[in-house]
């Protein structure tokens, strides 16, 4: 009897052990995968020709662009579509401080930053009152009246006409850094977006964010300052897309309010959000760069209809996959079972 026990207790013992050492190494890998792609996309500018680092640079800015929108969108659940006004405070911030004011570039960025978050903060403060498609109208507007202000200011900002960055010769204050230097400093602050989201998702903040989307009234009733929680957000927001602004600013040299106030940016930042998945942290990162390059590439070889694709595309994904593709994926490994069909069924309204 007393072998039997013995026998039984070192069987069992196994799968412990071996359950013990299956941690450390999905946590490795878990860690030692990101690091290793970090490092292939750092190598990027000895491997990839000018045109394609261009083309990594957008789709890193819209990483940060739907990083931002998706702490405001996929964790508080308030759909702003009014984003693409801290985008163009965030340009406008760096070209007036470094054409008007002589500003280097470095220091101008953080300006940047500043202006978004305070923008936020005056405008999220009687806006954040309202909800649903009443918030998305008010933030729109807001957007639109904002990029009228920026037009009507001619002498400060250019105007209708444009602003010119000063980027070479005797005029530049901070030298152009080129394809390879704009990559790398998407690539920073899509990876820095990331990562604030990540800690936001971890977080009592970021709890507070999904009590409101589930139920801001009975997180309100609970003690939750649910106007201050959803400033703060708006307000975390608006500095990194005003950040993304002010970088992509300076890499275009001339900007005109109709493209950094455009509409067309944020309509992408909040689908890409939505199709990789909203209220996640790799969602956003998925859709931009799944709808990036396959806007690249229909635009390159689908030269009459490229837009018509692209838009059935997004609006089958959207029916097929409406909680998003990482929610998709993890139910489907969970229930070891895919059914576009099923799904769409299972998530209509």
């Amino acid at each position: 009897m007393g072998q039997a026990v013995e026998d039984t207790t070192a069987e069992t013992a196994v799968p412990r052990a071996r359950g013990s050492r299956t941690g450390p190494v999905v946590a490795a890998a878990r860690i030692g995968i990101p690091l290793a792609f970090l490092a292939f996309l750092a190598a990027a500018p000895l491997m990839f020709v000018d045109s394609f680092l261009r083309t990594l640079s957008t789709v890193f800015m819209y990483v940060i662009l739907a990083q931002a929108w998706n702490i405001i969108g996929g964790y508080a659940g308030y759909a702003s579509f009014g984003n693409v006004v801290f985008f163009g405070l965030g340009g406008y911030t760096v070209a007036v401080l470094m054409t008007e004011l002589r500003w280097p570039f470095w220091p101008a960025l953080p300006v940047a930053a500043v202006v978004g978050a305070v923008y936020a903060a005056v405008i999220g403060l009687p806006v954040l009152r309202l909800r649903g498609h009443y918030f998305a109208v008010a933030t729109l507007g807001v957007a639109e009246g904002t990029r009228e202000i920026i037009i009507n200011l001619p002498k400060l900002t250019g105007g209708g006409s444009g602003e010119t960055i000063p980027a070479v010769g005797s005029l530049a204050t901070t030298s152009y850094p080129g394809n390879a230097g704009f990559f790398y400093m998407f690539l920073a602050l899509a990876v820095i977006a990331t990562a604030v989201v990540w800690r936001v998702s971890r977080s009592r903040f970021g709890y507070a964010l999904r009590s409101i989307h589930q139920d801001e009234e009975a997180a309100a009733a609970a003690g939750l300052n649910t106007t201050r929680t959803k400033v703060r957000a708006f307000m975390v927001s608006g500095a990194l897309t005003a950040l993304a602004g002010g970088i992509y600013a300076f890499q275009q040299v001339t900007i005109y309010p109709d493209r950094l106030f455009s509409v067309e940016i944020t309509v992408l930042m909040v689908v890409m959000a939505v199709i990789g998945g909203a209220g996640t942290v790799i969602g956003p990162v998925i859709g931009a760069i799944g709808l990036e390059f396959l806007s690249e590439y229909l635009r390159q070889n689908v030269l009459e209809y490229h837009t018509l694709i692209f838009g059935a595309i997004i609006v089958a994904v959207i029916l097929f996959l409406p909680q998003g593709i990482v929610s998709f994926s993890r139910d489907a490994w969970r229930r070891r079972r895919i059914s576009l069909l099923e799904n769409a069924r299972r998530y209509s309204l």
